[in-house]
């Protein structure tokens, strides 16, 4: 196989790395074009920005695609000068406005077209709109919420961390660079401590490892990142009118325990 290439990291990936090991850990603001669309979800883009957030996501469950994804993401780019990532919740989830998405294959699903069927109708396009493909294993835990329902996910169980640690096992040995465990947008509580310290054990330094879904708090956040986590996914908690202050708290908290790394 002397001919064959290992898939090199592009550059939005290296961002991702360098900005964890500068340190510690990063924010990524999540902006769902079904409930933020166009200015409002520009301008919670550029208040996440202004407060200090890593990375710009753009995806959702439903909704989040076509015209309204495409400019959504272009008024995004015009507002931040960090990555805008793709979160993609279906192969509609794909926009050539974007730096780069995460290919995503929703390992716990009950259902191929989430294992690979989705995956190859989304390659060709990705090539087509030559945008960076970050591989990406999502694991959904409880209580899975929206997306949960629509991936038909074996939702991981809150109380089985060895369970979680399992799937990044097999992500890790997949060939993956990043494993996202979510417990779905809202929800009540982030993913235990004990999950996500060892999911993190077993993505090892290969892995980066991003926590979504019930991370409300600046206090939640720094637990996350504490736990080992290296990064943490906010929609939700930024949706909210005059949420800068809060986004900048978050935003500390996520700094200040990464530092303890470093």
């Amino acid at each position: 196989m002397a001919g064959n290439k290992i898939m090199e990291i592009g550059k939005t990936e290296k961002y991702l790395r360098n900005k964890v090991e500068a340190q510690g850990a990063i924010l990524l603001s999540l902006i769902d074009p079904d409930k933020c669309a166009l200015e409002k979800g520009a301008g919670i883009a550029k208040q996440s920005y202004e407060a200090g957030a890593d990375v710009i996501l753009v995806g959702g469950s439903i909704g989040a695609q076509g015209e309204i994804l495409d400019q959504t993401v272009k008024m995004i780019k015009e507002s931040v000068s960090v990555p805008v990532v793709l979160f993609p919740g279906n192969i509609g989830g794909l926009s050539a406005y974007a730096d780069a998405t995460y290919f995503m294959q929703m390992l716990n699903s009950r259902d191929v077209y989430w294992l690979s069927t989705a995956q190859i109708q989304a390659a060709p396009v990705v090539a087509r709109m030559k945008i960076e493909a970050i591989p990406t294993t999502y694991l959904v835990v409880e209580p899975g919420r929206a997306v949960g329902w629509i991936g038909n996910a074996n939702l991981i169980p809150r109380d089985r961390a060895d369970l979680a640690a399992a799937c990044a096992l097999s992500a890790r040995y997949s060939g993956a660079h990043l494993v996202v465990t979510d417990c779905g947008s809202g929800a009540p509580e982030h993913a235990s401590v004990e999950m996500i310290g060892a999911v993190k054990k077993a993505c090892g330094k290969e892995l980066l490892y991003f926590v979504a879904g019930g991370v409300k708090t600046p206090d939640a956040a720094a637990k996350v990142i504490k736990a080992g986590a290296d990064g943490i996914h906010v929609g939700t908690a930024f949706e909210a009118e005059n949420a800068l202050p809060k986004m900048r708290q978050m935003v500390e908290a996520v700094k200040k325990e990464g530092k303890k790394r470093v």
